[in-house]
């Protein structure tokens, strides 16, 4: 008599109690932005959803209870008849002298028991059953207090998890004298360009601002790229500073070019030991695409690092010096190789950079754990293809942090040059 509504029961528990694909079948739309961080997601969506659900199940638990409840209804009424059926069985084998009778109240007690035994059984679905439906009522509750969270999220305005700072301007010295004081995320817009874009600004206690081309810190970006990934620029962007990235050659040329102010880059080494070092080029400037982001500076105006970006004297060839100079070098990438090398060194090296024949500073370079590597490590070519810096560490010792940033040479010297050393990787205090 119970098993139909057992059935039913049951039917209903286990499809409720399964895995409930969402309705639309679409994910949230959160994903990474263009490379520079991540942003938090929309949770209205969700609580919709949730919203909608509710009712179909509780509609669904409330049939379940009332199935359950008459179960247990014939339940009572079946040992109510199986008492009376073993006392009438019980009273017929007393009172009768046939032994045919006294068979057929036998076989009746036999199938009572059976019956019996079956009511048992279905007395420990039931209890199965009602132990489901208590878990699913905790789980009801547990999403009807998900879906209040998610209801008072939705009340608040949706906050970019990566904190971008509101002060703008044409460059991060622009930015440092219009009041901001902390370094981190900032829109610029140099003169020539057509649209803002983010950068990563360095502002120090001098209120000098920084404007950060490249970082290496860690090897977690591949700097293995091709031609427009070097124009458009690679990597993460972070408020913290904690990130590897290349800023983009159209970036840097914008830079570079929109003012009348003699730009300085300054480039920033530190070695495996902890050691750090750098190196001043005034009158930086990068040319624009149509002459291959051709690289030129003024002179070298002083560091300890010592000056690579003017070659350097391996003793292999006595030409090696002017072969291995920077300025006034295009760039090469292994897809647009515009060296002086009869090969391809960008290729060779595995990363795009101001290409001679080939150099003698490759801070774009293949990143070593460890600092030292040989012809071996190398790969095929062989060659000298770590982050290298030559008149510092030889060429087959590949540096763990390099920084790479600009800033209009009238504020370089704000608080002595040594004082805005120091202030680089917290050499000390300023």
């Amino acid at each position: 008599m119970a098993s139909p509504f057992l059935a039913t029961a049951l039917l209903l528990l286990f499809s409720f109690s399964s895995a409930q694909p969402r309705g639309d079948s679409v994910a949230a739309a959160c994903s990474p932005n263009d490379g520079f961080g991540k942003y938090c997601p929309t949770t209205c969506g969700v609580a919709d959803y949730l919203l909608k659900y509710f009712p179909n199940v509780n509609s669904d638990l409330d049939k379940m209870q009332w199935d359950l409840e008459t179960i247990a209804n014939l339940t009572q009424g079946a040992e109510e008849t199986i008492v009376y059926m073993k006392d009438s069985a019980t009273a017929a084998q007393k009172s009768s002298q046939s032994d045919s009778y006294f068979k057929k109240s036998s076989s009746m007690l036999d199938d009572v028991l059976r019956f019996e035994k079956t009511i048992i059984a279905q007395e420990q679905q039931i209890f199965e059953l009602q132990n489901l439906l208590t878990s699913n009522e905790r789980r009801m509750v547990d999403l009807k207090q998900l879906s209040m969270q998610l209801q008072q999220k939705c009340t608040e305005p949706c906050k970019d998890t990566v904190e971008i700072q509101p002060t703008t301007g044409s460059d991060c010295q622009d930015i440092a004298n219009k009041g901001a004081t902390t370094s981190g995320l900032y829109y610029v817009r140099p003169a020539k360009a057509t649209e803002q874009f983010l950068v990563y600004c360095e502002i120090d206690s001098f209120g000098r601002g920084f404007t950060v081309i490249q970082r290496r810190r860690d090897g977690s970006v591949d700097f293995h790229k091709d031609w427009v990934q070097y124009k458009e620029g690679f990597g993460y962007l972070s408020p913290d500073d904690t990130t590897e990235f290349w800023l983009g050659n159209e970036k840097i040329h914008l830079l570079s070019v929109s003012t009348t102010m003699p730009t300085v880059l300054r480039i920033e080494l530190v070695d495996w030991d902890g050691n750090k070092r750098y190196a001043d080029y005034t009158m930086f400037r990068l040319g624009p695409e149509v002459d291959m982001y051709r690289l030129t500076y003024g002179y070298y105006l002083g560091g300890d690092a010592g000056d690579a970006f003017d070659g350097f004297d391996f003793g292999d060839d006595p030409s090696d010096k002017f072969y291995t100079s920077h300025n006034g070098i295009q760039f090469s990438t292994f897809d647009k190789d515009n060296d002086k090398y009869e090969g391809n060194c960008a290729q060779q090296d595995g990363s795009g950079w101001w290409m001679n024949r080939c150099h003698a500073a490759h801070l774009n370079g293949k990143y070593y754990q460890g600092g030292r590597y040989s012809e071996k490590d190398a790969g095929e070519f062989g060659y000298d293809n770590g982050i290298i810096w030559v008149t510092w560490h030889s060429r087959w010792y590949s540096l763990k942090e390099t920084t790479m940033k600009l800033i209009p040479l009238s504020r370089i010297t704000a608080g002595g040059q040594q004082a805005g050393v120091k202030q680089f990787g917290g050499l000390g205090d300023a």
